[in-house]
């Protein structure tokens, strides 16, 4: 219909015109008198005039209402376009935020902990299975990173240690691998024992902090810390909070059940920690 009356609206406004002319020639050649001929015209004449009037009509508000309509969809779409750029500059603005924060929390690290020499990293895999829970970052031995590197966040939190390094790539693993091993301390009590990898744990997202004193106070919650005992690894890396604590197999002694205080699946950029005082 949009396209009959955008190619045929003149033929039938001509046509309207033509008609009415000949209507009022009519009327003109019959002296406007109401005789039986007048009268036969008129009733033919009068139907067909207001049914051209009224297609007329119809016709110009079917073309004022298309036009519209074209126009209201350049609208949606002009609308469409600033939104996605709207959605898409929030989008910037929250990573520049994001950002922000992460520079914020490192600064304050490095406030912290000036013994600390870093070297970040992008994360660029993430493998996990029932035996291993590993991260390969983008630089390696060509940026001083070696062996038994302690992988951290921005935060201080513990991602775990180099493994493997290659020239441009090492492969971290991370804090709740089977085959992680190193000093442990309950934040609160200052109670010592040792973080270690667990297969099972691994596979709940957790890792262990075993052979503490028997006297050792534990509670749900309380954060666990890097001891740095044996100078290996450096002290005061936040592994995470205690969750869980139960008796070994002997029923001699407790462990506990640590989630750790790092997000593994979120991990965008590490931080390699290249250097640092030896604190015995």
């Amino acid at each position: 219909m949009k396209d009959f009356f955008r190619q045929n609206g003149l033929l039938v406004l001509a046509a309207a015109v033509l008609l009415t002319a000949i209507v009022g020639v009519t009327s003109m050649l019959l002296g406007g008198s109401a005789d039986p001929l007048s009268n036969a015209v008129a009733v033919v004449v009068t139907p067909v005039r207001n049914a051209v009037s009224g297609v007329l009509g119809w016709a110009g508000d079917v073309r004022s209402y298309l036009t519209e309509h074209d126009e209201l969809k350049e609208e949606v779409a002009r609308l469409e376009q600033e939104n996605a750029q709207l959605r898409e500059q929030a989008r910037e603005g929250q990573d520049a935020a994001e950002e922000n924060e992460r520079l914020r929390q490192l600064l304050d690290l490095r406030e912290k902990r000036r013994d600390f020499v870093f070297e970040s990293a992008t994360v660029t895999a993430f493998s996990s299975s029932n035996w291993e829970s590993t991260l390969t970052i983008s630089k390696g031995s060509n940026f001083g990173i070696e062996r038994s590197d302690c992988v951290i966040t921005e935060t201080g939190a513990l991602v775990g240690v180099v493994s493997e390094v290659g020239l441009n790539w090492a492969t971290v693993s991370t804090v709740i691998d089977s085959s992680i091993e190193m000093g442990g301390l309950v934040a609160r009590t200052d109670s010592a024992g040792i973080v270690e990898g667990d297969f099972d744990l691994m596979l709940q997202g957790r890792v262990k902090l075993s052979y503490l004193p028997q006297a050792t106070e534990l509670l749900s919650g309380d954060e666990v810390l890097t001891s740095g005992k044996g100078g290996v690894y450096p002290s005061g890396l936040v592994v995470g909070t205690v969750a869980d604590i139960r008796m070994d197999e002997s029923g001699l002694t407790r462990y506990a059940e640590v989630v750790p205080e790092v997000d593994l699946d979120s991990l965008i950029q590490v931080f390699v920690i290249t250097d640092f005082d030896i604190v015995e």
